[in-house]
């Protein structure tokens, strides 16, 4: 077998993401692919790698995560996440989490117990008791943008707009567009592989909704003999057609490379379904896929000493970095 190159492949949520927050999606997600990577080097455990990537996008307010996480239709911020490990396929996943910035670690923390998820007041319970910090007083992470994502959603209601014209397809609002999840997934170099998601939700969904972010196969898996992805989109569709699993059994069972299965399963799921998505992909061998059909996806991924990224349809940029 060849030897594999570490990698670290992160992305920062699809959608009509608008223009003027394109800039800040892409430093982020570039730093995030950074932080995960020299995670690796440091400690050479994926888990550790794609933890650290989210980590990072979660304490930034231009991702849908952690600090940054759109509301419900109260006002409140809810939030999911999940992690999984390729080489023992063991699980941890989160959802209905309040107050904790970084739901990635207490995520993580789940795969401890006898478990693989966790939710509500259980998990908050669950949180205090490792020691993870709630915040006090409640409502620190709701930042303005999703206020103001929030009132516009709510006029869009009074419109009587639909589901999908509110979140992914074909408005201009420069609010209630972005829907967004962030991701990672790894490779070391004898290809252990790990994946990790986390999400606060969709702009007014109601108190107690759970999408497809904590869901194992739909916004994570992880499996050392296929590879792992980490999906982002629309969360009710993309739990109907289990994404990220569907991305992983076209490589194994129809030879697809990591790219095609990618595109491939993201273009059928929105045949189907409607709502849009977008994914990426680590194979066994090490290549990267990345699709999206929405208008936008902040992406990233270093290997060795080059950072490659794009947010556009068909962008991709090189930066080799400097010692």
């Amino acid at each position: 077998m060849f030897p594999i190159e570490p990698l670290v492949l992160v992305h920062g949520g699809a959608g009509d993401i608008p223009s003027e927050r394109v800039p800040g999606k892409l430093l982020g997600v570039k730093l995030a692919a950074k932080v995960g990577y020299e995670k690796l080097r440091q400690t050479g455990c994926v888990l550790d790698a794609v933890e650290e990537a989210v980590r990072s996008m979660e304490l930034d307010p231009f991702f849908n995560a952690g600090y940054g996480s759109v509301l419900t239709t109260e006002g409140n911020v809810e939030m999911e996440a999940s992690v999984m490990c390729g080489t023992t396929q063991r699980a941890g996943c989160v959802s209905l989490i309040k107050d904790i910035m970084h739901p990635i670690s207490l995520a993580r923390r789940v795969m401890k117990t006898p478990h693989n998820f966790l939710a509500g007041d259980g998990a908050m319970r669950f949180a205090k008791d490792e020691g993870f910090e709630i915040m006090e007083p409640a409502g620190q992470l709701v930042t303005d943008y999703a206020r103001e994502a929030l009132e516009e959603w709510k006029e869009s209601q009074r419109r009587g707009e639909n589901e999908f014209a509110r979140t992914e397809i074909g408005s201009s609002n420069k609010y209630k567009v972005e829907v967004g999840t962030v991701g990672a997934v790894a490779i070391d170099g004898s290809g252990n592989i790990a994946v990790a998601t986390s999400t606060g939700g969709i702009t007014g969904k109601l108190p107690g909704r759970i999408g497809d972010t904590p869901l194992v196969g739909c916004g994570t898996y992880a499996d050392n003999r296929v590879g792992g992805v980490s999906t982002t989109g629309h969360g009710e569709t993309i739990m109907r057609h289990c994404l990220a699993y569907d991305i992983l059994k076209r490589m194994e069972y129809l030879q697809e490379d990591a790219q095609t299965a990618t595109e491939n399963s993201c273009k059928r799921m929105t045949e189907r379904l409607i709502g849009t998505a977008g994914a990426i992909t680590i194979d066994a061998k090490g290549q990267v896929g990345i699709s999206f059909n929405s208008k936008r996806m902040a992406w990233a991924y270093q290997k060795c000493n080059t950072i490659v990224y794009g947010i556009e349809q068909g962008q991709i940029i090189e930066e080799v970095l400097t010692q």
